[in-house]
């Protein structure tokens, strides 16, 4: 029969490489606030259909004898509209939080889709070199130049109104930013001995790029995974308010601040304050659980 080891010799989670990364992560309060209402708002938001008291896409359950009612109304169906409604009949809570997966899955496809594509272009350009690495990064720079507002408007209104319209035109703002981080992640890895090792011992070109080189390249791509989400559902939300990212009939939180628009003069202040403090908290709450991770994950950045 084994012996058991002494307490003192047992390993402890904090002494792993994962027990410290969230040791770390941890030292933050604010960081650590922001986290758990991200995760309040995205389990709203993937429980809608189930914790709201209408379906804001269903037109059979929107009534327009309903619309504008203030914040506490009963509704003639029944329910009450704890957020009031806006101008189409709609409970703008329903209307949130349904409007909040769309915002929450355009920022997370897009961005999971743009990061392959830069991380692919990125990977090739830092290991071919020469030519190949000037021609990919020049076009790189020609992307970057561009104000990411400008490209996806002029796709958006090319493509046409729709959820995969928008995430094309997020994807090509954003994959510019992958490649750029990849590059120059995998352009420090590339000149290490173990990757020296993998050539003599005669791995293909695929295999060091993505079995040798990626896996080290991880932690800034995480990073950028964070801050482009956040910049990918704000673009969205100003494209849905400017009326050519979704339809009327998929309200997202940008349709909703945009519909409350023309009534914040009149005293109907509801209709977009409160989706836009929705927007306002996950956006700043993403980005402080980025900042947060960039200072962990940054060797150079630690204290």
């Amino acid at each position: 029969m084994s012996a058991s080891l002494p307490s003192s010799q047992k390993p402890r989670f904090k002494d792993t490489s994962l027990g410290v990364f969230v040791s770390q992560f941890l030292e933050s309060p604010v960081a650590v606030v922001a986290l758990a209402i991200l995760v309040v708002i995205i389990s709203l938001a993937a429980l809608a259909p189930w914790i709201t008291p209408q379906n804001p896409y269903d037109l059979a359950q929107v009534d327009i004898m309903d619309a504008r009612m203030e914040p506490g109304e009963e509704a003639f169906a029944g329910y009450t509209f704890w957020l009031g409604s806006d101008g189409a009949g709609r409970d703008l809570y329903s209307a949130m939080l349904y409007g909040l997966r769309i915002s929450l899955a355009v920022g997370v496809f897009s961005g999971l889709i743009a990061m392959v594509i830069g991380t692919v272009i990125g990977l090739t350009a830092a290991y071919a070199g020469g030519r190949i690495e000037t021609l990919i990064m020049r076009l790189v720079d020609l992307q970057l130049s561009f104000p990411a507002i400008l490209i996806a408007l002029m796709l958006v209104a090319a493509l046409g109104k729709g959820v995969d319209k928008i995430i094309i035109a997020l994807v090509a703002v954003q994959w510019a930013y992958y490649a750029r981080t990849v590059r120059g992640s995998a352009l420090a890895e590339r000149r290490k001995e173990y990757v020296e090792a993998a050539r003599n011992l005669g791995l293909s070109p695929a295999r060091i790029l993505f079995g040798q080189i990626m896996p080290n390249c991880l932690s800034p791509l995480i990073v950028v995974v964070t801050i482009q989400t956040a910049h990918a559902i704000a673009l969205e939300a100003t494209l849905s308010f400017l009326g050519i990212g979704l339809p009327q009939t998929e309200p997202s939180l940008g349709i909703l601040i945009s519909n409350g628009f023309e009534y914040i003069l009149s005293g109907k202040y509801w209709i977009s304050f409160f989706p836009g403090l929705a927007l306002l908290v996950t956006v700043f709450c993403i980005n402080l659980v980025g900042d947060q991770l960039r200072d962990v994950l940054n060797p150079r950045l630690a204290k």
